[in-house]
């Protein structure tokens, strides 16, 4: 729940307090360079209260076509030996590491009449991804697969990004799955977390954009956690350890103040 720091944010203030207080506390660095809490508890409890405050600063994103010749923005991307590092986002969303076949196609649509430009490519699948799927909200269950929400017609934010990310790597681009806050200029009745994508581009990193919202994110969007994978970035996850018939029932709320 720590929001990053750096990029186009800097965190100016953080607290994090939970109740009852854990036994031990943590402070660790993610694979993506996120700050994280792995915590402790000693006795059973029947409420836990996680509350983090957080004092953000956002800038203006610069806008990625006026730099669009300055650089080699040609698909297939080359990744080059100093950024072997990427080879993780490029890795295929189903269990064997393969591609989905349905963002493979949709992929394919999107390279027709761009001259093999990330850019272009990027804001025509964004395009086609917006006429096919409708953004509706949906708070349980994991991530679905691209087949699934182009099947469906409807996805969530998560699924949306998924369906963004999946389609990048199915054609080289790097990609992860972001985590974080998007603010309205009407505020809704009630603010809920949101998910979106990071693309790298060759000369401008990590870029974010958002299938369920305004396409390339701006100031309005703030970064919790990125990863690979969407499940790694939950704001809460855990496990306990008990008598092998112990059950458990757990009801959640949310607030985003």
């Amino acid at each position: 729940m720590k929001p990053r720091s750096g990029g186009f944010q800097k965190l100016n203030y953080f607290s994090l307090e939970i109740n009852p207080y854990p036994h031990l506390i943590f402070p660790l660095i993610s694979e993506n360079g996120d700050d994280i809490f792995k915590v402790f508890f000693k006795d059973p409890t029947n409420s836990l209260l996680i509350k983090a405050e957080s004092e953000i600063e956002t800038q203006i994103h610069p806008d990625l076509y006026k730099l669009k010749n300055d650089n080699d923005l040609s698909l297939p991307m080359k990744i080059e030996a100093e950024n072997s590092s990427l080879n993780g986002f490029i890795q295929g969303w189903l269990l064997n590491g393969q591609h989905d076949p349905a963002a493979i196609q949709i992929a394919q649509e999107a390279l027709v009449g761009i001259e093999n430009n990330v850019l272009d490519f990027l804001y025509k699948l964004i395009a086609l991804i917006k006429d096919r799927v409708t953004y509706t909200p949906r708070h349980l269950g994991p991530a679905w697969t691209a087949a699934r929400t182009l099947r469906e017609r409807v996805g969530s934010c998560r699924d949306l990004a998924i369906l963004l990310m999946e389609t990048c790597r199915s054609v080289g681009i790097p990609s992860r799955f972001v985590s974080g806050y998007q603010f309205m200029d009407q505020p809704p009745e009630k603010y809920e977390l949101h998910a979106w994508t990071e693309i790298f581009i060759p000369g401008f990193g990590w870029r974010g954009f958002d299938p369920s919202g305004c396409g390339l994110i701006n100031s309005k969007y703030i970064t919790l956690a990125s990863s690979s994978k969407s499940e790694l970035v939950a704001p809460v996850r855990g496990s306990f350890t008990g008598a092998p018939d112990l059950k458990s029932e757990l009801h959640w709320n949310i607030e985003i103040i």
